[in-house]
């Protein structure tokens, strides 16, 4: 194999390996902290499962965030409105 088609394989490889790390940047700005106070002050109880519901938003799984936030005591509304918090950069 000629040397330059090994450097064009090495710099394809390390765009999609960055390219990848850009696509999963907005996951790591998340606010799970919002998501969970919103859903404790629309009434559900803090525990593991409200987090795991917010986390699951986080995901993009906005159905199954509300399910878990409404299983937990939230209000429907508020569970809504809390699970897209879950998505936003903290503030």
């Amino acid at each position: 194999m000629r040397t330059s088609n090994r450097i064009a394989g090495a710099v394809a490889g390390l765009t999609l390996t960055l390219g990848g790390a850009v696509v999963a940047a907005p996951a790591v700005r998340a606010d799970i902290p919002a998501c969970t106070q919103m859903a404790e002050l629309a009434g559900a109880t803090a525990s593991d499962s409200v987090t795991a519901a917010c986390s699951r938003g986080v995901a993009g799984d906005l159905q199954s965030c509300v399910t878990g936030l409404s299983e937990a005591g939230a209000a429907g509304g508020a569970a809504t409105g809390a699970c897209r918090a879950a998505a936003h950069e903290p503030r």
